[in-house]
């Protein structure tokens, strides 16, 4: 570790449920396979919003205090002794998941099911709502000139929309529906368009979340406030349903309605989760007209797509931007996104100050 480092920095930590408090901490220390990245930008997530709110994601419970965020970027400020694809001064993108890299899935490629992955922002690992982050060097990637700290970090949802996609198998030519315009929703259109998917038909409440996805995408939106689903998606189809729907809302409704729009053949993919762990479907419906469905759970082999995907893309990203905190800010942040799900989209933070 240089010299020129401090030897302390400030967090933000979840205490219990509404009661985050921002407390100095040292400095982390890296090993020899690290890099300590200065975090200069967090996008706040649904996940870091329920584990504010309620202390808990499905199975995962804050048991101890915790730092929030994984949707990150940085800048490299010292590397272990033996990285060699890092220097100081890289701009560097975070995957926040570190699988074991031995058990039969890592092995396999599909690291994102290791049962044993350390992921931030997930208890008990903290996240990066704090001002140095040490991570290994094998899940950093470099930032392109075109890309900026906020833009790096939709690399994170983006990459569920690209497991998605990959998923589902999403062809060029197709026409998908995406129910739930919420970040991950809205960057699955920029990954189904990336796929080469022609028609791209989304449903939300909320007109400012469709507005954004017709910027990054979209042909078709449905307001579910105004229009039945179905019938419009019957409408736009002529009657023929759709080949990809991805469910990205974790809506019971949703869901059977993304059933109910499939095409003869097609296959939905499951990117929300529902509150309750049952959800009925139409079992014969599903056989007779050989319905595929795969479950998404975060991603794999993703981030270097997703950078260059980013990095060429014609659509404004920096419209997913609404609301901008400073780290000692990060309860207001929490309580933006927890509140104002109709002007809001996607809520930074910024632990070492916004970037000029």
């Amino acid at each position: 570790m240089t010299n020129q480092l401090p030897e302390k920095m400030n967090i933000a930590l979840l205490n219990e449920p509404y009661d985050i408090e921002i407390k100095e901490v040292d400095v982390p220390e890296i090993g020899p396979e690290d890099v300590l990245v200065k975090v200069m930008a967090v996008g706040v997530c649904g996940s870091d919003v329920h584990y504010y709110a309620h202390g808990s994601v499905g199975e995962f419970v804050v048991k101890e205090p915790l730092i929030l965020g994984h949707e990150c970027s940085g800048q490299v400020v010292a590397v272990g002794s033996e990285v060699t694809d890092f220097r100081e001064g890289d701009r560097v993108a975070i995957e926040p998941g570190v699988p074991c890299g031995r058990c039969e899935h890592c092995r396999e490629g599909k690291y994102n099911l290791c049962p044993d992955v350390v992921f931030l922002a997930t208890p008990p690992v903290d996240g990066a709502f704090c001002q140095y982050l040490s991570h290994p060097a094998d899940f950093l990637y470099h930032i392109p000139d075109e890309l900026t700290y906020e833009q790096a970090t939709l690399n994170e949802p983006f990459s569920v929309g690209i497991q998605a996609c990959k998923r589902a198998q999403v062809k060029a030519g197709s026409t998908v529906v995406i129910m739930g315009m919420g970040p991950v929703g809205l960057m699955t259109v920029l990954a189904a368009k990336s796929f080469g998917a022609t028609r791209i038909i989304v449903s939300d409440l909320e007109e400012k979340r469709l507005e954004e996805a017709k910027e990054l995408g979209a042909t078709h939106t449905i307001n579910i406030k105004n229009d039945d689903v179905l019938e419009r998606i019957e409408e736009i189809t002529g009657g023929k349903g759709v080949d990809y729907a991805i469910e990205t809302a974790g809506n019971p409704t949703a869901l059977k309605n993304s059933i109910s729009a499939l095409k003869n053949g097609g296959t939905l993919a499951i990117v929300g989760l529902t509150q309750q762990d049952e959800v009925g479907f139409n079992a014969p419906w599903i056989a007779n007209h050989e319905l595929n469905i795969v479950g998404v759970f975060r991603y794999e082999n993703t981030y270097e797509m997703g950078i260059d995907l980013l990095s060429n893309t014609t659509s404004d990203l920096d419209t997913m931007f609404t609301d901008f905190y400073d780290l000692e800010d990060t309860k207001e942040a929490m309580e933006r996104t927890r509140t104002n799900k109709s002007g809001s989209i996607k809520v930074m933070v910024y632990p070492n100050g916004r970037p000029e």
